[in-house]
């Protein structure tokens, strides 16, 4: 890619920044927006780490939307698109420590709880990266759930003051049987009690935009099912690992875990 291209991507990426209801965020956890070309004719594709990305019309062209993994290292990443390398240019972010007191048996697992925590990652790890074919016309989500919505996407946890994996949703506040609504429309992928996550919803809002939610008291739709924006899916519980009633959201793109605060509307 020569230099002009460089900076007409750059130029670009900021100017998509004000196109979408979603904000642009080039950090570990964030996501990327970037101009493709393309004609009228049909959708350009596009990949990161050798996986497809959300593909966008944008208005005489399109866009691509990358969601940023947490361990990206700091520096330029590579989005493949018609056969050239475009640039993205990652910037340092700092994140917040978490230390929770859990029960025992949440922290230190015996190996009956390993296996059941493997077969579950296997259930939520084919619905994150499953690419479902559908054109797209926003990335923008309405909230869950009424209720505080925390910053706790991508803090340093510590449960029992053992070091785990950052924090990769966001938490809201609410009261137990509070009703959860999808906030925009799409499918089933999964459900389930799981060992950490209680009672689990992943609604697949097409072309690797998947949301996740935790801890419910209550699920209340099957796998494949379509729901519309609005519709009640589940109810606030603290099922799983928790220290109290809430709902942990996450939000997806290309399988990588983004900040939600990114997507959801004001």
């Amino acid at each position: 890619m020569n230099e002009r291209t460089t900076l007409l991507a750059g130029l670009l990426l900021l100017t998509c920044t004000y196109v979408f209801a979603a904000q642009q965020s080039l950090r570990p956890g964030g996501i990327a927006i970037i101009d493709i070309g393309g004609t009228d004719t049909g959708a350009p594709t596009a990949t990161f780490n050798g996986k497809p990305v959300l593909v966008m019309r944008r208005d005489n062209g399109w866009v691509a939307v990358v969601g940023i993994p947490l361990d990206a290292e700091i520096g330029s990443l590579l989005i493949h698109s018609g056969g050239e390398e475009i640039p993205v240019q990652i910037s340092d972010h700092s994140y917040r420590e978490q230390r929770l007191t859990v029960e025992p048996g949440y922290v230190t697992l015996n190996e009956e709880q390993l296996e059941r925590v493997g077969q579950e990652r296997k259930i939520i790890d084919a619905a994150l990266t499953d690419f479902r074919e559908i054109r797209m016309d926003g990335i923008s989500l309405a909230a869950p759930v009424d209720g505080p919505q925390s910053s706790s996407f991508g803090l340093r946890r510590f449960f029992n003051d053992q070091p785990r994996s950052p924090h990769k949703g966001m938490d809201i506040a609410a009261s137990n049987g509070t009703p959860i609504v999808a906030p925009r429309e799409g499918l089933v992928a999964a459900t389930g009690n799981f060992f950490f996550n209680g009672n689990t919803i992943l609604l697949d809002h097409g072309q690797g935009l998947v949301t996740l939610y935790c801890h419910l008291s209550e699920i209340s739709v099957e796998v494949g099912q379509s729901v519309a924006g609005g519709d009640v899916i589940g109810a606030v519980g603290a099922t799983g690992r928790v220290t109290g009633p809430h709902l942990h959201f996450g939000t997806y793109l290309n399988g990588t875990a983004v900040d939600p605060a990114i997507l959801l509307r004001p």
